[in-house]
């Protein structure tokens, strides 16, 4: 018979702590004889608690490291594979969750124990390691359980598991058992915060040395090798694990996806999927059966023999034979190359084709004498696969021709910056975007990082091509960007305003307005970070 008396006074003397050391047989005994899973192995990065009145377990909870896939989480998140690999470390998981007294004799006791966790396992988790948690996740049978202590504590149910355990690194089995699945942010706006395409600058650094998954699948990067075989080994002696075609190979894929030492090749390499590094030609470990990625000084001993010519010749040459559409967004920039002359004694002019995602230039062409950007962006594209991909370009490019180009002829889509040189187009949007519409000020977070302070605030309106006047053009958009740059004197740091337009042919629905205020999205030419050459001029 219930005691609300009893219940309320055992729910104010609970108390929560880490497990101690000695007390670790005792906790995994209970989690393998009483919990649901029969289990107490958590892999990786954890955390233990318990949850004690008068020096009695009441209940044993653990937090590890987030699911690595999950469909209903990702799409929640509004997570892309690039954002899911570089910010899955800002969730962890209530992998464990076991109360030690009937739950039916104290109402509220499951929901009181969980909320004392979650109030102190962010911090919890940062002093142990290193980062910062900003959701947490978990999963309920419920055929066993209803979730009424996660909906509780202000946990949302987005979906359902799959019914898949991981049994290895790239290896899932089948169960059978599919799970609810519940977050709940740990701070508020966290989910916003987690899928805006760039990261506060305090939380930057979490994500700055993490290579995102690799778009190549393995046929390709099977062909990639085999073009790397056409070179020989330049070291002598048996044994090698790792075959010059493989290491080279390797190198490539690492640097395309932003490595630049050689012990950022081995990291990225090691995080390539089982089936991946096989079609690289990876050393085979039969003994654990797995597919070893090369080392640091492997890669060194390797590429300081190899012409660097020669690498980027082979890697341009496959590259501009893969779909470019698997690379996502093309910038189109016109750039003037130092040292250079022509006969009539200007500077050489170069219009590339740089990718976002990998930072590489994968073509570029002359600018002829007496002429501008305009024109060269056909011969640019010419014999690109296109399709389905976003090119960005400045506001020279914001012409009908280079609309057309795009759309009808590439089957592709555009993200035009919008200046004076289509004035009526600019002024519809001036007027149709003025200022008024855009969201509070109070709503848009200030972004620090370069010793400046930075504020972006966007609103963007859909209509016909025939209403803005630009072939294919569904959408227009305004971007206020106001900026105080905190290197002056404080008498001196007064904000700047400034307010650029833009043209394109996604909808909302295609490009959400987050994803137009990234870098990656700029329109005004190349990524950030200067771009590698992989393709000869």
């Amino acid at each position: 018979m219930k005691n609300p008396c009893a219940s309320e006074n055992l729910l104010a003397r609970i108390t929560l702590r880490f497990m101690e050391e000695g007390e670790r047989e005792r906790f995994d005994q209970l989690l393998k004889e009483e919990h649901y899973l029969k289990s107490s192995r958590i892999g990786g990065r954890h955390l233990r608690y318990v949850a004690e009145a008068d020096g009695k377990w009441i209940a044993i909870l653990t937090f590890s490291g987030a699911a690595p896939h999950l469909k209903a989480r990702e799409k929640w998140m509004g997570w892309r594979p690039r954002q899911r690999a570089r910010r899955l470390g800002f969730l962890i998981n209530n992998s464990r969750f076991l109360l030690l007294v009937e739950r039916e004799r104290h109402p509220n006791l499951a929901s009181k124990v969980l909320g004392l966790a979650l109030r102190r396992v962010a911090q919890d988790w940062r002093e142990s390691w290193g980062q910062r948690p900003l959701v947490v996740e978990s999963f309920v049978d419920e055929t066993l359980y209803r979730g009424t202590c996660y909906r509780a504590c202000g946990f949302e149910q987005v979906g359902a598991s799959a019914g898949f355990s991981r049994s290895a690194r790239d290896y899932y089995t089948e169960h059978g058992q599919a799970k609810a699945l519940y977050l709940r942010e740990l701070e508020p706006g966290a989910r916003k915060m987690l899928c805006r395409p760039q990261l506060p600058a305090a939380l930057r650094e979490a994500e700055a040395d993490i290579a995102g998954p690799c778009p190549l699948k393995a046929p390709e990067l099977g062909s990639l090798y085999e073009r790397f075989r056409a070179l020989e080994d330049p070291r002598g002696g048996h044994g090698l694990h790792h075959r010059a075609a493989c290491t080279l190979a390797c190198a490539a894929v690492a640097t395309l996806l932003g490595a630049g030492s050689y012990q950022g090749y081995e990291d990225i390499c090691k995080r390539l999927t089982h089936r991946q590094r096989r079609a690289l030609h990876c050393y085979h470990d039969r003994k654990n059966d797995r597919y070893v990625a090369p080392s640091d000084s492997t890669f060194f001993r390797v590429l300081r023999l190899i012409e660097p010519a020669h690498f980027e010749a082979i890697v341009s040459g496959w590259l501009l034979e893969q779909e470019i559409g698997q690379l996502e967004r093309l910038s189109v920039d016109g750039k003037v190359l130092r040292g250079t002359g022509r006969e009539d004694g200007k500077p050489l002019a170069l219009l590339s084709a740089v990718t976002h995602l990998l930072r590489t230039t994968l073509r570029s062409v002359p600018i002829a004498e007496k002429s501008n950007e305009i024109p060269a962006i056909t011969p640019l594209l010419a014999g690109m696969k296109l399709e389905g991909v976003l090119i960005t370009a400045d506001a020279m490019h914001c012409q009908q021709e280079s609309a057309r180009l795009i759309t009808r002829d590439h089957d592709g889509d555009y993200l035009f910056g919008l200046k004076g040189n289509q004035s009526g187009i600019l002024e519809r949007a001036q007027c149709k975007l003025a200022p008024v519409f855009f969201p509070p000020e109070n709503e848009v977070p200030w972004d620090k990082g370069h010793g400046k302070l930075v504020r972006r605030r966007i609103k963007t309106l859909e209509l016909s091509p025939e209403d803005i006047g630009l072939c294919g053009c569904w959408r227009i958009a305004a971007v206020e960007r106001v900026t105080i740059d905190l290197t002056k004197h404080w008498a001196e740091q007064l904000p700047v305003t400034g307010i650029a337009y833009y043209v394109g042919s996604r909808t909302k629905d295609e490009l959400n307005d987050e994803d137009m205020l990234g870098p990656s999205s700029s329109a005004t030419g190349t990524p950030s970070k200067t771009a590698p050459t992989a393709c000869a001029t």
